[in-house]
């Protein structure tokens, strides 16, 4: 059996390359990392997870950046993000960091990815949240073709 961390990681809790190390020296096998771009201040979506917005989600580091720290001080973590949401993201840039990540840690990164809860978040992207799933469909072909 496979055990793995799924999380978040901030400015205010432990760096991404200790955690990393921490966890590798532990036994675990994968570390997933969290995304959010932003949290807007308009506060209409309700938080799946019922009552207020942990903190987590206002700090959360970028996961591709984070990730690239993990990798450097590990040599067999399998890095992924969990999840990356597409749907707000560049294709183009994606594509590279994922690229980039996967190179930086000898063929160790895993690509999750989804279309997020977060309708404000979402429409700060120009993204329609009726459309999403359509969206990360053609998004994912896209991808796979970069």
């Amino acid at each position: 059996m496979k055990f793995g961390i799924s999380t978040f990681v901030t400015d205010e809790g432990i760096r991404p390359d200790v955690l990393g190390a921490a966890l590798e020296e532990r036994g675990f096998d994968s570390l997933f990392l969290a995304e959010h771009s932003h949290i807007p201040v308009s506060r209409e979506s309700p938080y799946p997870g019922g009552g207020d917005l942990p903190r987590v989600y206002y700090r959360t580091l970028d996961p591709f950046v984070a990730l690239a720290a993990a990798a450097t001080a590990t040599s067999e973590l399998l890095l992924g993000t969990g999840i990356a949401l597409l749907i707000q993201r560049d294709l183009i840039h994606t594509a590279k960091e994922v690229a980039s990540l996967d190179v930086i840690s000898d063929g160790r990164a895993l690509f999750g990815v989804g279309v997020g809860w977060n309708r404000e978040e979402m429409r700060n992207h120009g993204t329609d949240p009726k459309t999403r799933g359509a969206l990360i469909d053609e998004q994912l072909a896209a991808l796979k073709e970069i």
